[in-house]
């Protein structure tokens, strides 16, 4: 990363961990990420602030976090100038384009040697329960096509300090909050094959059961044998 980049990271880092401090504790129980190189994170998620707690957890191990970023916020005066400062990738929302933004991402991570905060959900959990669902296809896309390390990752009390679906932010108990970086997953029994919708799927939901058991550990409870496949309204609460 380039130095002006690293100061401008240090510089909101100094920022927004003490203020998100002072709302919550971030524990991370167990987890690390490769000192240099290209890597995915991906994470379960269940409350839209969920991607501020990665961030954290992510600068915490000593690595810069990055996410995919709606294109159209990169048109917005004052923020596309700091998401491009920061190196967010952005993602169109034309769906001619979808199929290519993971390999467009990959050639990105893999030329700066960068990692990306991916949710393989796409969205928040509507299972009831707050287990993770189905995964979509695109972070084990980038991992089997580009060669690029692949860790779960799982987190439980975000949604004590903002509920699901909600806006409401609830400083008071100060909240704790649970991560763990779950190992580089083990993706020697899909490479060399074809890249096929049905290989990626498979991929995928042995993604999203690494993630799930991750979760249960932090909560304590087994996960569901079969998860949530995303379809039907969303859950309140």
């Amino acid at each position: 990363m380039r130095r002006s980049a690293q100061i401008r990271w240090r510089l909101i880092a100094a920022i927004v961990i003490p203020v998100f401090g002072a709302m919550a504790r971030i524990r991370i129980t167990r987890g690390s990420l490769p000192a240099k190189g290209p890597f995915i994170i991906s994470p379960n998620h269940y409350s839209e602030i969920d991607p501020i707690v990665m961030g954290i957890v992510v600068w915490k191990l000593r690595r810069t976090p990055r996410f995919f970023a709606k294109a159209s916020l990169f048109r917005v005066p004052g923020l596309g100038t700091l998401m491009r400062c920061t190196g967010q990738i952005p993602v169109e929302r034309n769906s001619s384009v979808k199929t290519s933004e993971p390999l467009d991402a990959a050639k990105i991570l893999t030329s700066q040697g960068s990692g990306l905060i991916v949710y393989p959900e796409g969205t928040l959990t509507k299972d009831a329960d707050m287990w993770p669902m189905k995964g979509k296809l695109g972070a084990m896309r980038m991992a089997l096509q580009s060669d690029i390390p692949l860790f779960p990752a799982a987190h439980w009390g975000t949604h004590k300090l903002m509920g699901r679906y909600s806006t409401k932010i609830t400083v008071i108990p100060r909240s704790q909050i649970h991560v763990i970086v779950g190992q580089e997953m083990d993706l020697s029994v899909y490479r060399g094959k074809p890249v096929t919708t049905e290989l990626l799927e498979r991929a995928t939901e042995d993604l999203m059961h690494h993630i799930a058991a991750l979760v249960g550990e932090l909560r304590g409870e087994n996960p569901p044998a079969k998860l949530h496949d995303g379809r039907g309204e969303k859950v309140r609460g």
